[in-house]
This record gives structure tokens, C-alpha cells and sequence, in this order.
């Protein structure tokens, strides 16, 4: 199975004008999707940026003819009522001439504490983001929909502009429980950790006579200096190593901070691909294919780094084409 390539526009990192730039240089060089984050908050104060995602894709999808959009991921469960996740999804389907998939995970307290409702336990956010999934299947499918659950009420609603492609839904797993739960719901399959195990449960759950599609994510720091790539990814990425299940339950910006001090900037060396070795990048991206993913998006960090990486692009994707193409 082959791996496709795509890159990642980062809402943390970055304004939404260079976020518009970004995929614009993305589509030029030939990556064939791109992902976007969905933040209120920054991970970390030194990354400084946080637009929003939905209005900065409206724009993109303007600026941009082939390349494919996707958020990674909305949590619908939130900031956001799921009638309101399916009608800017079924919008920007619209706009973009159906080259968007609406990604949707059970989110993060970083992001949706700010609407001031707390930050139930991951078991209630797995019923509620359930029946977020149903909602929004629903109202994909047209016609008026009315629902009553125990986390939402639907009344009367209708989606009156519906991309003529259906939008797919991929949601965000990252194991059995989370698996047993969106699957039914969703089209294919998202997660940040190359698990072969979340793969091979996914596709029995959904039951597909071919496996659906598998999207990763992979944070590199491309630079001709390494020491400065390796600064920059310590400085704005030191987060990710608290893994997923730390992540989702800090509640800002200062948390991260506080909860990463003791991180070196060797630890996230040892994690993320740093410089300009395009040997470590297929390295780094092989557990993926292995692992049975079907795409996979870089995630280059920081917005001061982007030039460089849009300027090497072409050669780091010939190299993995050469290595995880058909």
C-alpha cells in the first residue's frame, strides 16, 4: 500500500494570511492534501497564533484549484454545537468544489474549556462526541433532522447548502474505546501515533470489504542548521511529549509550559526529526506505512521555518515517493 504525502497548516503557529500563502506554496510543489489544526489556544505562549480554523479554510479554498482540505481535528463537542460542525463543513464542501473531509476528534480542555461549561471525563466525552457523529451524519444525508439525547437536542434542522459530493468524515482514535465508538460513524480513520494495532481494530470495526483510509501526522524541523532546528522544535514542540492522553486534559498555554519545563531540547531531538537529513525524514515517516497508514501529513514547526521547508518539499517528496509510492 502506498503512502501519500501531504503537509499541515498549524493555526498555532502561524497568522491566517500565511496560512492562506502556505497552502497556496503547498499546492505549487506538489503536495496533494493539507491538514489544518482547529485551536482556540496555542499549545505554548512562543507560538503565538491561534486564528480561526473554519474562516481561514474558506479562504483557502479560494485561494488553492486541487489541493485537498481537511480539519485535523474539530472537536464537536464544545466551542462548537454539531449542527454548527456540519453546516461549515457542508459549506466549505461547497467552496472547495468537494475537495474537503471534516476530521473530528473528541478534543482537547486546552480548546474547549473557554466556553466555560468544564471538562467532563473522557467516558462522557465519548457519548456526547457519539451523538455529535450521528448528528452530523444526519444532516449530510439531508432533510430535517430532530434528535434527543443525552448530551444534545436537535430541533428541526436542515442543512440548505450540501456539497454535491457528501463531505467524509474521518475521526480521531487512539484506541479500543474510541474506536468502538466513532467508527460506525466515520469514513476513515485519523491518529498522531503509528499504531498498527488502532489500524487493523478500526478496519474490523467499520467492516469495509478494503481497508479505509489511515491519516497520520508527523511534526519535522527542517533546517540547513540543525542546531537551530532542533531550538525550534524545543522551543514551540516540547509539548508533544506528553503524549495524547496528558494533552487532552491540560487546560492552557501556561499548563503546557509548567508541564514540559524539565524537557531538553535533546529529548525532543530524540523524538522529531531535526535538520536537514532527508534520510531521517524517511525514517521517521516508515512506522506509518508499516503501520498500515495511508497518508500522512508533515507537520513542519514553526512559522519562521516554513520557506525552507516549501523550498526542499519537492526533493523530500520525491524521496518518500521513491521509498512508500506505489
Amino acid at each position: 500500500m502506498s503512502l501519500s504525502i501531504g503537509c499541515t497548516l498549524m493555526c498555532e503557529q502561524s497568522p491566517p494570511t500565511s496560512l492562506v500563502t502556505y497552502a497556496r506554496k503547498a499546492e505549487e510543489v506538489g503536495f496533494p492534501f493539507a491538514v489544518m489544526s482547529d485551536h482556540f489556544n496555542p499549545w505554548l505562549d512562543e507560538q503565538g497564533h491561534s486564528p480561526n480554523a473554519w474562516v481561514t479554510l474558506g479562504a483557502v479554498a479560494q485561494a488553492t484549484q486541487a489541493l485537498e482540505l481537511m480539519t485535523y481535528v474539530t472537536c464537536p463537542i464544545g466551542r462548537y454545537h454539531p449542527t454548527v460542525v456540519a453546516q461549515q463543513a457542508a459549506t466549505l464542501g461547497v467552496l472547495s468544489g468537494g475537495r474537503f473531509s471534516l476530521g473530528l476528534g473528541a478534543g482537547e480542555n486546552l480548546n474547549e474549556h473557554v466556553v466555560g461549561e468544564g471538562w467532563d471525563p473522557v467516558n462522557v466525552r465519548h457519548e456526547a462526541f457519539s451523538e455529535a457523529l450521528q448528528i452530523i451524519n444526519e444532516l449530510f444525508d439531508g432533510g430535517y433532522v430532530n434528535f434527543v439525547g443525552d448530551h444534545y437536542r436537535v430541533d428541526s434542522a436542515k442543512l440548505w447548502d450540501l456539497p454535491e459530493v457528501r463531505v467524509p468524515i474521518g475521526v480521531a482514535v487512539s484506541g479500543p474505546q474510541s474506536i468502538e465508538v466513532a467508527a460506525p460513524w466515520s469514513d476513515f480513520m485519523i491518529a498522531v501515533e503509528p499504531d498498527a494495532d488502532a489500524v487493523a481494530n478500526y478496519d474490523e470495526a467499520v467492516g469495509a470489504n478494503s481497508p479505509a483510509r489511515k491519516v497520520g501526522q508527523l511534526p519535522i524541523s527542517w533546517d540547513s542548521d540543525r542546531e537551530r532546528a532542533v531550538t525550534r522544535a524545543h522551543e514551540q514542540f516540547r509539548w508533544f511529549a506528553g503524549g495524547w492522553k496528558v494533552n487532552a486534559e491540560l487546560p492552557g498555554p501556561s499548563a503546557f509550559d509548567a508541564a514540559t519545563q524539565f524537557v531538553r531540547p535533546e529529548d525532543v531531538a530524540d523524538q522529531i526529526a531535526c535538520g536537514d537529513d532527508i534520510g531521517a525524514v524517511v525514517e521517521a515517516v516508515r512506522p506509518f506505512a508499516e503501520a498500515g497508514f495511508t497518508d500522512l501529513a508533515l507537520l513542519q514547526i514553526g512559522d519562521e521555518g516554513q520557506d525552507r521547508f516549501f523550498e526542499a518539499a519537492p526533493e523530500i517528496l520525491a524521496a518518500l515517493q521513491q521509498e512508500f509510492g506505489d
